[in-house]
């Protein structure tokens, strides 16, 4: 029996697996330089999660790897903690990923808002491009976010007076600008993608015309790995470690299975199984911990590729996988020609897709409470950090839930003469007992009144307890009984 009769799918998905490797080599090497590791260690998490996560059961046809989503995180971590508590952190991740889903939490991963997970790859976003926009000017970013903006025009305007540094500015915005016009090439041209274009395009000129900008520096894929020694677990007790872990496991995993749920609508095959998908993805991480690799997610942009070019069953991620150890394995040496002003480029322009320019413009105009949830979460994330971002979107998409849940209406009816009706609808909780009772003491005193509560989807006691003492009061001034409707 041939391979091609045990898998009558296998020549779409090799076609689709080597398309999806020229996406993914880039991008391994892009975010780990940008996460201040070997650039080997991204090509390590590519590797596991094409051939670890990728056996797996969970997601056909998402793709995971190194994702610009983490960098800033990782960076933070690296420079905090040191690379060998990066290691902990990540396995660490893949164990709570792992008993998450086997208590099968992942489904309750899609209960998070979107705004505020589209509100976090904002905030990513906007600090990804920020810093990035100083290794293209060869300068040092400062450690904070307000500081990257601030102090970014200068850091521009200084890289202008300066040779080395405008050469390796002028290389990575002709990166962005071959990304952004890739789309509107012919589309025999299109079959390389994007990132490999731009990247390929300035190596050439970087070799071609001898510029003095900063390549990629090169240890080897052996090298490279360096498991966390022993004395790395001790952090472990520490506060700061154990945030970072926490951040690390809500982001990668809500991260991964937004990426699941959008993939699933680009295909028609099997639906992704969540708690499956969480499971493989944790232990995906868990290895890239034990290796001292970067984390790993779901990454949309690798996972589109592998759609649209065709994949039909996992084989395809798998075999893009053994591709990349392939090249990490017979030519690392190629990745000390690629040009980091480069790199950062592609990573400018990944960080500008995680913007969700028309989405806000969107909610802006039909939920102003979204809108606000987005844009405080992203600013959070910039002024302050990524963990106190994310828990700042969250209270604020918990208290705009309970603001509306608490929403109640108050419908007088008087028609000049016999009882007055009044008709309470939605839900009567304590936050909005204060309004209720204004409400009700308003009405004419020497008036009967039918309070008719049937509308109510919910009555809490405090409320009840305010209701039946305001008609007690309301009756004791010799007007007849208030008539109430129960709930």
């Amino acid at each position: 029996m041939t391979a091609i009769s045990r898998n009558p799918h296998l020549r779409q998905d090799f076609a689709a697996s080597l398309v999806v490797f020229l996406v993914a080599l880039p991008l391994c090497v892009g975010v780990a330089v940008a996460s201040g590791v070997p650039a080997e260690l991204g090509l390590v998490t590519g590797i596991v999660g094409g051939i670890v996560t990728g056996l797996m059961r969970g997601s056909s046809l998402q793709v995971s790897g190194p994702a610009a989503g983490l960098t800033v995180l990782v960076f933070e971590a690296v420079r905090e903690f040191g690379l060998p508590a990066l290691g902990v952190v990540v396995l660490a991740t893949g164990a709570l990923q792992i008993l998450m889903g086997t208590l099968k939490l992942g489904r309750y991963f899609r209960a998070i808002s979107v705004s505020v997970v589209e509100g976090m790859l904002a905030g990513i976003g906007l600090v990804l491009i920020a810093g990035q926009l100083y290794s293209m000017s060869d300068a040092k970013a400062p450690a904070s976010g307000l500081a990257k903006i601030a102090e970014l025009p200068g850091a521009l305007f200084g890289a202008v007076g300066k040779t080395d540094a405008l050469a390796s500015l002028l290389l990575g915005a002709g990166t962005i600008a071959v990304l952004v016009l890739w789309k509107r090439m012919p589309k025999q041209v299109r079959t390389v993608p994007g990132p490999l274009a731009a990247v390929g395009l300035a190596t050439v000129v970087a070799l071609v015309f001898s510029l003095p900008v900063a390549t990629v520096e090169v240890q080897g894929l052996l090298g490279s790995i360096q498991p966390p020694p022993l004395s790395a677990f001790a952090d472990l007790a520490s506060i700061g470690l154990l945030g970072t872990v926490v951040a690390f496991t809500l982001i990668a995993s809500a991260e991964s299975l937004f990426s699941a749920a959008a993939v699933d609508r680009l295909h028609d095959g099997p639906r992704t199984e969540y708690d499956k998908e969480l499971i493989a993805q944790g232990a995906g991480n868990a290895l890239c911990g034990v290796l001292g690799a970067l984390p790993m997610t779901a990454v949309i942009v690798r996972s589109a590729a592998n759609v649209q070019a065709g994949a039909r069953t996992k084989a395809s991620r798998v075999m893009h996988g053994v591709w990349l150890l392939l090249f990490a394995a017979l030519l690392p040496n190629v990745l000390g020609y690629i040009p980091i002003p480069a790199l950062a480029g592609i990573l400018v322009y990944s960080g500008a897709k995680l913007i969700p320019v028309r989405e806000i413009v969107s909610l802006w105009r039909e939920h102003r409470g979204e809108a606000l949830i987005l844009v405080v979460t992203a600013v959070s994330i910039v002024a302050v950090s990524m963990f106190e971002g994310v828990l700042i979107g969250l209270a604020l998409a918990v208290a705009k839930t309970a603001w509306e849940a608490s929403h109640i209406k108050l419908e007088v009816v008087d028609k000049g003469a016999g009882p007055v009706q009044a008709h309470l609808s939605g839900n009567a909780t304590f936050l909005r007992l204060p309004k209720i009772l204004d409400s009700l003491e308003a009405l004419p005193q020497d008036r009967p009144v039918e309070l008719d509560l049937s509308g109510l989807h919910h009555l809490d006691h405090a409320c009840r307890t305010a209701l039946e003492n305001w008609a007690e009061r309301h009756s004791a001034v010799g007007t007849e009984p208030v008539r109430v409707t129960a709930a």
